[in-house]
Order: C-alpha cells, then sequence, then structure tokens
C-alpha cells in the first residue's frame, strides 16, 4: 500500500504572518520537482486559493463544506490549479464556524487511501484564531512550520501557537513534528528585525530557525497576481528563497520520514 502523503501545517496564531504565501511557494516549489501536492485552505480569508489564481464560484464544494456536512469528500472539492501537480480545496469565505467540531475529522479525511494515491504532500493554510478548524489542523498534521514576520507582535503569535502545538502533540497527536520557526519579509538592515528574530531565536533556539524569506515586493505582485512567485517572477529574491527552503525542509523532513514516498523534494 502507497505511504501516506505527509501532512504540513503552516500556521501562526497572528494573521498577516505570511501563511499563505508561504503555503502557495512552497507547493509550487515541490510541484515543479515532481511531486504531486495538495493545498488545503482552512482560513476563511481564501488567499491560497486566490494565490494560486482560483476563485470560488456559487455551490461550489470547499473545505468548510466538510465541517458543516462531514460525509462531504474533500476530494470532490480540490480543483487542478494551472500548474501541473498542484490542486486545492479552496476555502468558504462566508464560512462562520457552523457545523461539526470533531477535532479528528479533518485527520481521517486526510488518511484516506484515496489520498495517497493522489498526492505525496499535503499543505493546510490555518486561521490565525483558536478554534475547532486550527486543531483539526494540528491533529491532522505531521508536521508545523511557523512563519513569523520579524516583529514583537508576530513573536507573541509563535509563542501562542507553540503552546498550542505543545497541547496538541501531548494529547491528541503525538506523531506532530515542529519542522521550524520561518522568518519573512526580513530585511536584516532594519535593528528591529535583527532584535525581534534574536529574541525568538533565544526562546526557541537556533535549531527551529529556518532560512528567512527576504522582504521582496515581487512576492506581493506575484499573489496579486494569482501566481507563485516561481513563475511571475523567477528570478526575484522571494522566489530563489522559497526555493531554497523548499530544499532545507528536505533536510529537516527525511529523517522524521518512514519512506521516500513522504520526503519532501530537494
Amino acid at each position: 500500500m502507497r505511504a501516506a502523503p505527509f501532512v504540513l501545517s503552516v500556521s501562526n496564531r497572528k494573521g498577516g504572518s505570511g501563511k499563505s504565501t508561504t503555503v502557495v511557494n512552497l507547493a509550487a516549489e515541490w510541484a515543479a520537482s515532481g511531486r504531486r501536492v495538495l493545498v488545503v485552505d482552512l482560513d476563511t480569508q481564501g488567499h491560497a486559493g486566490l494565490g494560486l489564481g482560483l476563485t470560488v464560484a456559487r455551490g461550489q464544494p470547499t473545505a468548510h463544506d466538510l465541517f458543516r456536512r462531514p460525509e462531504v469528500d474533500l476530494l470532490a472539492a480540490a480543483r487542478p490549479s494551472a500548474w501541473p501537480g498542484l490542486s486545492c480545496v479552496p476555502a468558504d469565505p462566508l464560512f462562520e464556524g457552523e457545523g461539526c467540531r470533531d477535532p479528528d475529522l479533518l485527520s481521517r479525511q486526510l488518511r484516506r487511501p484515496e489520498l495517497a494515491a493522489m498526492f505525496d504532500l499535503i499543505l493546510l493554510d490555518t486561521p490565525p484564531s483558536l478554534d475547532f478548524l486550527l486543531i483539526n489542523a494540528l491533529t491532522a498534521a505531521d508536521g508545523v512550520l511557523i512563519p513569523m514576520l520579524p516583529h514583537a507582535l508576530s513573536a507573541e503569535g509563535v509563542s501562542q501557537l507553540s503552546r498550542l502545538f505543545f497541547r496538541v502533540a501531548r494529547t491528541s497527536n503525538p506523531d506532530l513534528r515542529l519542522l521550524g520557526i520561518l522568518p519573512v519579509m526580513v530585511n536584516p538592515r532594519i535593528n528591529h528585525h535583527q532584535d525581534s528574530l534574536a529574541a525568538v531565536t533565544r526562546q526557541f533556539g537556533a535549531e527551529r530557525m529556518m532560512r528567512g524569506i527576504r522582504s521582496d515586493i515581487a512576492l506581493a505582485e506575484s499573489f496579486a497576481a494569482g501566481q507563485p512567485a516561481r513563475v511571475y517572477a523567477p528570478r526575484s529574491r522571494g522566489a530563489l528563497d522559497y526555493f531554497l527552503l523548499a530544499g532545507d525542509l528536505a533536510q529537516v523532513w527525511r529523517p522524521l520520514s518512514p519512506s521516500a514516498a513522504q520526503e519532501v523534494p530537494a
């Protein structure tokens, strides 16, 4: 039987921390290297879908329909993007938290053999609020990546997410691993950025800190165009940084993966 897809939750308790940008660009890098990637957009802002050029028409199934009606097939809501190997289950911007609150609901869907036959990697774009959607994502995930802006408020979001991470790992998902903390929109010439990153490094350890994503207007422009940076601006700093991050994560992922089918491509 084919190994289950590796599920990565990209999460922070603070909004605007670069979660959707990271999901879109990592998914695009891994799809370009030959992996079959599914993005599941659990944030009602719907930014991950928009970053992949997808919009939701009236009546179209979404990731949030799974929680309204647990019998919904998540695969029925998956839509192919314009790039081979990359699909997305878009969010419903009108979802208001109604429906099933079973913390294992998403995990059961993502561990179905049908998904293992179709995808190698699943990325979850999660809401910043402490609700049952975020709990579902962490319960379903194999690993967590925490993007953060280099300032004090975002660092507090990292601390809040880490407390939730350890609670879920202790109570419902003992195999959950923190893959790293990812600084985004970093400008090394700004002292406050340096000070904020130094504080997070002292708190969580240098081994938890991933290669930073430098500040680059091309990332915002590519998102507005509904394209990953590697397509919109392949020579930009942002595209290069996400390409390098995909390789760095491969080195973290391999020791956690029981088979090559679950490894992140370098």
